[in-house]
């Protein structure tokens, strides 16, 4: 493992910021606080240190799944602004914590419509928008007139936002990132990018990696109880199995987001070469992480489930934080990019 790989706790900031994780979990205020001091330090993806990025998403995952939940689109927002040629709203921490409101569901819907002089509202609701009466803005995407769907930045303070009550969010997962639909009634936003820039921007790809690399650091804090428990008694055959087969997963994804932070780095990360980029490297984290999950709960059994407290709370989080992948459907539009490059002359493999 090199340096500036994700995972490399040797690094004595590092071992600095799982003590910091400690002292914040469990307290959303003073996680918030990580956030923004993270903000205002960590290096933007494609800056040329973007194994420093996810390096620190991994350790944060790794020390404290939720820790991470919350982090990571602050900095994802940030990557956002600065992307969109926006310094001044990406200054860190001058306008407090940000989310990224970018998720769909049937029967809701948010409109963004343009006034006078440019002044554009937002009307409607938007889904699965996690700790919105708690943060100060967020990146939030909305329906044209035209069709298309544009990005905007907005104060969650507004008059006009109503965040409903979290009381609906009952998950045993990330129970304190909760998520829950927000209304907007003609609130003003400042618009990021022009008509479909948020999703067709490289910075989308990378943003994805960035969620993979929480994913892979959820899986190894798992994976280290299970290498905790075969330290502690001499382990069998199967035991051993177990710690093969997810040394093997952990490397690969390990590999594999190293390999793309170069990548993004060198800009051979952009267009459709990064989308695909970022589609295998989610695939690979994803499939690492159920792996992991798989052979905890076959080579531990149900005691650190029932007894455990910190174990049983990483494998609710990651069980849900894996849901943001859409597995089968996810492979099926890998394999639909892959046909697709090759169909174009290009190299599939």
């Amino acid at each position: 493992m090199t340096a500036g790989s994700p995972a490399d706790t040797s690094d004595p900031s590092l071992r600095f910021l799982t003590d910091r994780v400690e002292a914040v979990r469990d307290s959303l205020p003073r996680t918030l606080e990580l956030a923004l001091d993270l903000g205002a330090a960590v290096p933007l993806p494609g800056s040329g240190r973007t194994a420093v990025t996810w390096q620190l998403l991994t350790t944060l995952a790794a020390a404290d799944l939720t820790v991470a939940r919350v982090v990571e689109p602050h900095l994802d927002a940030l990557a956002i602004l600065d992307q969109a040629g926006l310094p001044d709203a990406a200054a860190p921490g001058g306008h407090g914590t940000w989310g990224v409101f970018a998720a769909e569901q049937p029967g809701l819907a948010l409109t963004a419509t343009s006034g006078t002089c440019d002044a554009w509202t937002l009307t409607g609701t938007k889904p699965w928008c996690s700790l919105a009466g708690h943060l100060d803005r967020a990146v939030v995407t909305a329906h044209l007139d035209d069709g298309g769907r544009r990005a905007f930045a907005v104060d969650l303070r507004s008059a006009g936002v109503t965040a409903e009550p979290a009381g609906t969010w009952i998950s045993r997962g990330l129970p304190t990132v909760t998520s829950a639909p927000v209304r907007f009634d003609g609130v003003t936003a400042t618009p990021i990018g022009g008509t479909d820039w948020y999703l067709t921007r490289d910075g989308f790809a990378w943003g994805g990696i960035g969620v993979a690399a929480c994913w892979y650091g959820g899986a190894l804090g798992i994976a280290r109880t299970l290498l905790d428990a075969a330290r502690r008694r001499t382990p069998d055959q199967i035991a051993l199995m177990h710690l093969g087969r997810v040394d093997a997963a952990l490397h690969e994804t390990r590999t594999l987001l190293t390999r793309a932070a170069d990548e993004v780095d060198a800009g051979r990360a952009t267009g459709q070469d990064g989308a695909l980029l970022a589609a295998r490297v989610r695939a690979t984290a994803f499939r690492c992480a159920e792996l992991v999950l798989d052979a905890a709960a076959h080579g531990l059994g149900p005691a650190p489930l029932a007894f455990d407290d910190r174990h049983a709370g990483r494998v609710a989080d990651l069980h849900l934080y894996l849901r943001q992948h859409h597995a089968e459907r996810d492979d099926a539009a890998l394999g639909r990019r892959v046909l697709e490059r090759a169909a174009a002359g290009g190299p599939a493999w």
